[in-house]
């Protein structure tokens, strides 16, 4: 976002946040982003935004957890130190069960952490850019950015005309996170 500017348009409700999308959309006019204070039950089907692929590196993390955690018991209880409790197997699956589970969850929830924070670019140390601290309490905002087909007189008249209770043009104000 570099000296970009853009034009932002405030609703007080989500009601009327998802019209207005709707509205703009229509009008060929594409939206940078929308900041809410809660989830919005159907604004990534409004916006058209991709299926996340986070559910997908959580499976396939937690199954490398499984693995490595069966992978690792098996050998432990059958080459390195084999020890004969009380005239059990040496490879009891059952008993290897619960350690598994532990294990592929704790893989699953770190790479989800993880893959999170970089996937959005947050973190200790990231940049948060700030378009109106009133997002994170109580409006929802409608981010236009300004280009060459979407001019401030344009964006703000649609804006205006689909409910937006205040607009503005801003350039983002980023802070650094001390994390």
């Amino acid at each position: 976002m570099r000296n970009n500017k853009f034009v932002t348009g405030i609703f007080w409700d989500d009601k009327d946040l998802m019209n207005g999308i709707k509205e703009i959309q229509a009008k060929g006019i594409s939206i940078f982003d929308v900041r809410t204070p809660f989830p919005v039950h159907g604004l990534d089907d409004v916006l058209e935004l991709k299926r996340s692929r986070l559910p997908r590196l959580g499976f396939v993390a937690g199954a490398l957890g499984a693995i490595v955690a069966f992978g690792f018991q098996m050998w432990v209880f059958t080459e390195s130190w084999p020890i004969n409790f009380g005239g059990k197997p040496y490879l009891s699956v059952p008993s290897f069960v619960p350690v598994t589970f532990e294990l592929a969850v704790l893989f699953a929830a770190i790479s989800l952490v993880f893959g999170f924070l970089i996937r959005s670019g947050l973190g200790p140390g990231a940049p948060t850019v700030i378009f109106d601290e009133r997002t994170s309490d109580d409006a929802f905002l409608v981010v236009i950015l300004e280009d060459e087909n979407n001019q401030s007189d344009r964006i703000t008249e649609v804006l205006n005309s689909v409910g937006a209770q205040e607009v503005k043009q801003v350039e983002p104000t980023k802070t650094q996170n001390d994390g």
